[in-house]
């Protein structure tokens, strides 16, 4: 156990490519984490490689071997990040998941992992006691400056060679289903290099950038789109602890070459809530060369505000926790509101007729199938959801659009139904199960409606059971109680019905008629 690096397949891996570029780029500024807008941490290339590697002497030491998923839970934080990295480096499966889930989602999420190791903080720990995961727990404390977290410093630099391939899997990220139940997209070492280096090709990130890092680290928005690509290209990351509008806008706004982004990651929502705090005030961008729009519809007023208040439009881009980034606009070039842009490169696309299976020409609407390297391989311990996700290689995304004589893409709707809420997806089924766990509850459905903030809202319609009485604070608050709050319903409506058709399928549009008063 005495090698330096691990043994990986030349360039095709995640782990062995960012090996190289913290070495090549060892004295250069990594990353400076912020807590509420102050710089807390800086650590340089070779000061987060070392900790990286000490970090995974630790995980060996501890018995963490290749193939193992290890969970963690989480806030956004250094050691989050240096977690991650540190078991990439080992071949062990990185399992980020978001901090605020309640008990019964991570029962499930446990169960469904099975984990070697659970990495958590205080309050994550005390809802894992609950539910018993039967496997060890590293409680942490992320409230507390990462120079004061010391579990793994004693530890040596040198960790064991690892014959890491691209096709071993690099980290599992969660997505919801129709079924309720979220699935494990498995991303591989060979994906998540796939797309880090689209990225960086298509967005000409480079070791000259700053990237203003204000999303959360469990998706891959957050950890894919902007981490890793930003790790790889040698770039710095200004890593805000969380999305506060005006403490963002400061850090944008910052001209001197020492402190000055060029590089800006978001969804909708932030951009919403960022112009209102700016409000009328005259500020100058003109530094900052990209900004990107993801995870949610950029509605075409939206995209004409910002383009107003930063001085330059935002590249519109869509991507999947189960295949990375697949469109984007150009860098350099025309960029068409509501477009999600153009293929990356090596994605192979084909618009299908939802009913006959055909391939249909520009402008005619059909389900989004793709083919490429970036694409994951299946969903973790769910063979026949797999297999209903792909046919003959190609998969199948679930998404309705079509593509203009251009060769730009537009998304129409959705045929899973997912709700998008400020950049987050939210199963409806999963609401309706814990609404429906009310005695006085018969049945909801729940659906997602135009929300100028968040995209879309979660709405509730509900009826009850004869001679019971709710209100719609007691739905809300049973919600809060089971699930994290962005997945609350908005909005309440008590009906005599919930509509349906001959066979019984909820109709959805006209469940959508309940709120439109």
């Amino acid at each position: 156990m005495n090698a330096e690096t691990t043994k990986t397949n030349g360039q095709d891996c995640l782990s062995a490519r960012l090996d190289r570029s913290f070495r090549k780029h060892a004295e250069q500024s990594a990353l400076r984490f912020l807590r509420d807008g102050n710089v807390e941490t800086a650590l340089t290339y070779a000061e987060l490689n070392n900790d990286v590697n000490r970090m995974a002497r630790y995980f060996v030491e501890s018995g963490i071997r290749k193939g193992d998923r290890v969970i963690l839970f989480l806030p956004k934080s250094v050691v989050f990040l240096v977690s991650h990295l540190s078991l990439l480096r080992i071949g062990v499966v990185s399992v980020p998941v978001n901090p605020g889930f309640r008990q019964a989602e991570m029962d499930y999420l446990v169960r469904d992992t099975d984990p070697a190791l659970i990495v958590a903080d205080k309050p994550q720990a005390e809802i894992l006691e609950k539910v018993n995961p039967h496997c060890s727990v590293l409680v942490l404390r992320t409230d507390q400056s990462y120079d004061d977290v010391d579990f793994f410093r004693s530890f040596s630099e040198k960790i064991p060679t690892v014959d890491i391939q691209p096709q071993d899997p690099g980290t599992i990220i969660y997505t919801s289903g129709t079924t309720g139940q979220p699935k494990g997209a498995v991303l591989t070492q060979g994906n998540l290099a796939h797309d880090a280096k689209n990225i960086i090709a298509i967005w000409q990130i480079n070791d000259a950038d700053r990237i203003c890092h204000a999303l959360p680290l469990f998706h891959v928005h957050g950890l894919g789109f902007a981490v890793h690509t930003a790790l790889m290209a040698g770039s710095e990351i200004l890593l805000h602890d969380r999305f506060m509008p005006q403490t963002v806008i400061d850090a944008l706004a910052r001209k001197e070459r020492e402190n000055r982004c060029t590089v800006f990651m978001a969804v909708p929502s932030m951009y919403v809530k960022m112009i209102e705090a700016i409000e009328k005030a005259r500020m100058d961008f003109d530094h900052i060369r990209l900004w990107t729009s993801g995870s949610a519809p950029l509605l075409t007023k939206d995209f004409d505000r910002i383009k107003a208040v930063f001085g330059k439009a935002p590249v519109e881009r869509e991507g999947m926790s189960e295949t990375g980034m697949n469109f984007s606009n150009p860098l350099k070039g025309l960029k068409k509101p509501g477009s999600i842009g153009l293929p990356l490169p090596q994605l192979e696309v084909k618009i299908v007729s939802t009913e006959t299976g055909a391939i249909l020409p520009s402008g005619e609407v059909g389900e989004i199938w793709l083919r490429g390297p970036g694409i994951t391989p299946g969903y973790w311990q769910k063979p026949q959801e797999t297999a209903k996700a792909f046919e003959d290689s190609w998969f199948k995304t679930g998404d309705l659009g079509y593509v203009d004589r251009d060769g730009y893409y537009y998304l129409t709707d959705r045929l899973k139904n997912i709700i998008i809420s400020g950049g987050e997806n939210i199963s409806p089924k999963e609401v309706e199960t814990v609404i429906n766990q009310i005695d006085a509850v018969l049945e909801s459905s729940v659906v997602g409606i135009p929300d100028e903030k968040w995209g879309e809202k979660v709405v509730a319609a509900i009826k009850c059971r004869p001679g019971k009485e709710l209100d719609a604070s007691a739905i809300r608050q049973h919600c809060r109680n089971h699930l994290h709050a962005w997945k609350t319903p908005k909005d309440v409506r008590f009906v005599e019905e919930i509509p349906k058709n001959r066979m019984g399928k909820v109709l959805t549009r006209d469940v959508r008629q309940f709120f439109t008063d």
